[in-house]
């Protein structure tokens, strides 16, 4: 068998394509947040991650050319030489300020940031204690850890008994890193941090959240979270990428000085990448102005969320129950999540399919998302159309048979 061989044998998309309910990859022609044109048709988009519809917003894009008209297209370079300009360390400061913490530092993606923080803070020895269902980029850093010789523990979704068990059995002289996301991506979860923190000081380790989906809509004035759960004091690093609140790509780190600057100059992923682009963090700084302006944003996005999964749950689709801006709707098959998902695309909504092995055997799902700029018409439609193809399909008979 070659290399590729398994890349030849590999049929699993074409065959979807090929009935005509291939989710993955469309392209969107024109975005206003809300409504999309693809395929020359107006959509209602209910699977974007844009939560306080900010990237098409004015003062946003307006960041964005006037930092290309004096810096250009791109830094040319990393952080570590010749890439940084004065607009990082700006937000960098902003930030900082933002989330309450002593600094910040800027990474190129969310998923560097991610999985650059973990991987330099762990030597030979050291436990990372890591939530079964973490983000990719977490698995990724981990699996760094695990190449310097620290041991990677993963524990039951946000199961904090078996957190507790686990770290009982870590020998007391060995450092401890717990990391978990704040909300999870598939199922809009939030990680039990008020429970986190307290066996965290009990077991004196380290803790760190990735908030990717929890700043800009959970706490006070969007600020995550750890504020949700009034735990910011106790939560020693905060990831968090541009791409979702902030309108743009990159990603950050937030925590004590000292550990920002050993991260600044020991992480792979920031030194030998190139900066963030000033395009990039001009926009997310005009974002993040226009949050700490508007923090009523965080709270309507949730409201836009509680709409549709009342509006759901009523039409006899299996939602599951949260706070986020994320609604999970569980069909419980491929083939059925798929034809579901054709339907809602013919009818001009727009969500994402969630399949195995992403989810669980039983729990995929059509994992739809809110924004803070989706106005009561469009939550109103995207209900309606569910409803529409729950009757046409019998639910809820037609959920949960494989």
């Amino acid at each position: 068998m070659t290399l590729f061989e398994k890349c030849y044998d590999y049929k699993a998309a074409d065959i979807t394509k090929g009935k005509g309910v291939y989710p993955y990859f469309r392209p969107i022609q024109e975005s206003e947040g809300p409504t999309v044109l693809m395929e020359g048709r107006k959509m209602v988009m209910a699977g974007s991650n844009n939560y306080l519809g900010l990237t098409a917003h004015p003062k946003v894009k307006e960041a964005a050319v006037k930092a290309i008209e004096k810096y250009g297209t791109s830094c040319s370079g990393s952080r570590f030489l010749t890439g940084t300009i004065d607009l990082h360390i700006e937000l960098e400061e902003k930030i900082a300020r933002f989330m309450g913490k002593e600094a910040a530092l800027l990474f190129s993606t969310g998923f560097q940031a991610g999985q650059g923080v973990i991987q330099p803070l762990l030597s030979k020895g050291d436990y990372v204690l890591s939530d079964k269902d973490n983000h990719a980029s977490i698995v990724a850093g981990n699996m760094l850890g695990a190449a310097m010789q620290a041991k990677v523990v993963r524990y039951k979704h946000n199961d904090m008994e078996d957190l507790e068990r686990r770290l009982k059995m870590i020998p007391e002289t060995a450092n401890r890193l717990i990391v978990t996301d704040g909300i999870f991506s598939a199922l809009g979860s939030l990680a039990h941090l008020d429970k986190l923190k307290e066996l965290a000081w009990r077991y004196q380790a380290q803790v760190l959240v990735d908030d990717a989906h929890g700043f800009g809509v959970m706490g006070e004035g969007g600020k995550g979270t750890a504020h949700y759960f009034n735990a910011q004091d106790d939560i020693d690093l905060i990831v968090c990428t541009f791409s979702k609140t902030l309108a743009s790509l990159g990603g950050f780190v937030a925590g004590e000085e000292r550990v920002i600057n050993y991260l600044k100059h020991k992480s792979p992923a920031l030194i030998f990448s190139a900066s963030p682009t000033p395009a990039s963090v001009a926009s997310a700084s005009a974002a993040l102005d226009i949050l700490v302006e508007q923090p009523e944003l965080s709270v309507r996005v949730r409201r836009n969320a509680d709409r549709v999964r009342q509006g759901l749950r009523e039409s006899g689709f299996q939602v599951i129950d949260g706070e986020a801006a994320i609604v999970p709707v569980i069909i419980g098959d491929d083939e059925k999540t798929f034809a579901i998902w054709k339907m809602l695309y013919e009818e001009g909504v727009f969500v994402n399919a969630f399949i195995s092995p992403a989810t669980p055997p039983g729990m995929q799902m059509l994992r739809t998302s809110y924004m803070a700029s989706h106005e009561d018409e469009h939550l109103d439609f995207i209900v309606e159309k569910f409803r529409k193809i729950g009757k046409k399909l019998g639910l809820p008979d037609y959920q949960y048979q494989a």
